[in-house]
C-alpha cells in the first residue's frame, strides 16, 4: 500500500477512533442523572492522562529516574478508581438491577389521577373534573380520564345529559377496545335506569353495542341485558309496590282427594310454557328463558324433541360465548339419557363438543364420559322403582316448535 494511502487509512481511523469516543462520553452525559458532575470528572481524567504522558515524556524511560515511572502509573489507577468506582460498580450491576427497576427503558407517558381521585373523595367535584381534563389535554382519548369524567359528571353532578355526551364520544374514538366501548355503553345504560328510570334509553345504549360489534359475545350479552330489561310501567309499579295481601292457604291439604288446587298457578307447567314463549316472541336470543322452556319440554311434557330443539337454538346464537355452548351441549347430553334414554344422541352431542373444540378440559370430560354412557343407562334402569306416564295432550306449542 503506496505510503500516502496508509497515512490517510490511519488518520481516518484514528478519526473514526476519536469520534466514537466523543460521542459515547456525551451520550453518557446526556443519560446521566447528573451530567455536570460526570462532566467533572471526564475533564479531571483527561487532566490526569495529560500529567501523566508529560511526566513520563519529561523524564523518558532511559534515565535513572525510569523506575518510578511504574509508580507513577499505579497512582494514576489509584486516582482514577477513585474517581470512576462509582460508575464502574453501577455498570458491573446494572444486568441485575435491570431485571427489577427497568433499566434504562424510558418510562411511557401516562396520565396521572390520583390527584382528581383524592379530591372526588372529598366532595370538590369541580376541582376533580378539571384535574382529569388537565391530563385530558395531554392524553385527549384515554380510556380511563372520560370514563371517570362520565361518573363524576353522573353520579355526583346529577349531569346526565352531560355524561352520555362524554360516553358518546369515546364511541365516535378510533383506538378503543370492543370490550371497553361496551362497558361505557352499559355503565350508561345503568345510569339511564337509576337516575332517569328510562328503560327505553337504556335499550337504545345495549342495542348500540349490538350495532357496533354484530355477532361478537359482546352483542350477545347486550341482547340477555336487553332482553331482562322492565317495562316503565313495571318499573313504576315496583316503586310504588303497595301492602300483598296474602291469600288464605288450603285446609287439611293431606286429607284432600283432588290435589289440583295444591299447585300454585304460577307454577302451572302449561301457564309457564306459555309465558315463556310469549316472552320469546319479543326477545327471542333470551338464552335463560329459553333453556328453562326447554327443561319445561322435557321434564313436565316428556318432549326431548320440542328440549333438543329449543337447547339448540341457543347453541346457534351468534357471539355466545364458548363456554356456553360447551355446557348447553353437555344439557343436551344430560337429556338424551334422562329423559330419552338414548345414549346414542347423548353420544352425538359429547361428540360435538370433542370435535369443536378438542384441546379443551371439557373434551376431555367428553372423552371420558362417552365410553360409560351405557352404563349411565342401566343405572338409570335399575334405580328407576317408578314409570312415570307419558302427556299425550296438545300443549298449544307444538305449532309453534314445528314452524320452527
Amino acid at each position: 500500500m503506496p505510503r500516502p494511502v496508509s497515512i490517510a487509512v490511519g488518520l481516518l481511523m484514528i478519526g473514526a477512533m476519536l469520534g466514537t469516543f466523543i460521542w459515547l462520553i456525551v451520550r453518557s452525559i446526556r443519560r446521566s442523572e447528573d451530567p455536570a458532575k460526570l462532566l467533572f470528572k471526564y475533564v479531571l481524567s483527561v487532566v490526569f492522562i495529560g500529567l501523566l504522558i508529560g511526566f513520563i515524556l519529561k523524564i523518558g524511560f532511559d534515565t535513572e529516574v525510569a523506575v518510578i515511572i511504574p509508580f507513577a502509573c499505579v497512582g494514576f489507577g489509584v486516582a482514577m478508581s477513585i474517581v470512576w468506582a462509582p460508575q464502574i460498580g453501577a455498570l458491573l450491576a446494572k444486568p441485575i438491577t435491570s431485571m427489577f427497576d427497568g433499566g434504562d427503558t424510558p418510562l411511557e407517558p401516562a396520565p396521572l389521577y390520583s390527584a382528581a381521585i383524592s379530591r372526588r373523595k372529598l366532595g370538590r367535584y369541580d376541582e376533580a373534573m378539571a384535574r382529569i381534563r388537565e391530563q385530558l389535554e395531554k392524553f385527549p382519548e384515554d380510556f380511563t380520564g372520560q370514563l371517570m369524567l362520565a361518573e363524576i359528571q353522573a353520579e355526583n353532578l346529577n349531569d346526565l345529559p352531560t355524561a352520555q355526551t362524554t360516553i358518546q364520544r369515546i364511541c365516535n374514538q378510533k383506538g378503543h377496545q370492543p370490550a371497553s366501548i361496551a362497558a361505557a355503553l352499559t355503565q350508561l345504560a345503568d345510569w339511564q335506569l337509576r337516575y332517569w328510570q328510562d328503560p327505553d334509553s337504556a335499550r337504545a345504549s345495549l342495542e348500540q353495542i349490538r350495532t357496533m360489534f354484530p355477532e361478537t359475545e359482546l352483542a350477545h350479552n347486550a341482547a340477555q341485558r336487553i332482553a331482562h330489561l322492565a317495562t316503565r310501567e313495571q318499573m313504576v309499579a315496583a316503586k310504588d309496590r303497595s301492602a300483598i295481601q296474602m291469600p288464605t292457604g288450603l285446609e287439611n291439604v293431606g286429607l284432600r282427594k283432588d290435589q289440583s288446587g295444591a299447585v300454585p298457578a304460577s307454577e302451572d307447567p302449561a301457564l309457564m310454557a306459555a309465558q315463556y314463549v310469549q316472552h320469546l316472541e319479543q326477545h327471542p336470543l333470551n338464552a335463560e328463558i329459553r333453556e328453562k322452556l326447554a327443561m319445561l319440554y322435557a321434564e313436565h311434557y316428556q318432549r326431548v324433541d320440542y328440549a333438543i330443539h329449543e337447547l339448540e337454538q341457543i347453541v346457534q346464537q351468534p357471539g355466545l360465548p364458548t363456554k356456553q355452548i360447551v355446557r348447553l351441549l353437555g344439557v343436551m347430553a344430560d337429556v338424551h339419557m334422562k329423559y330419552a334414554s338414548d345414549p346414542e344422541a347423548a353420544r352425538q352431542c359429547l361428540q360435538r363438543i370433542i370435535d369443536e373444540y378438542p384441546n379443551s378440559a371439557a373434551a376431555e370430560g367428553a372423552r371420558q364420559r362417552i365410553p360409560v354412557l351405557n352404563l349411565e343407562l342401566r343405572s338409570k334402569k335399575q334405580n328407576q322403582t317408578v314409570q312415570m306416564g307419558s302427556y299425550d295432550q296438545d300443549i298449544g306449542l307444538k305449532r309453534k316448535a314445528q314452524g320452527e
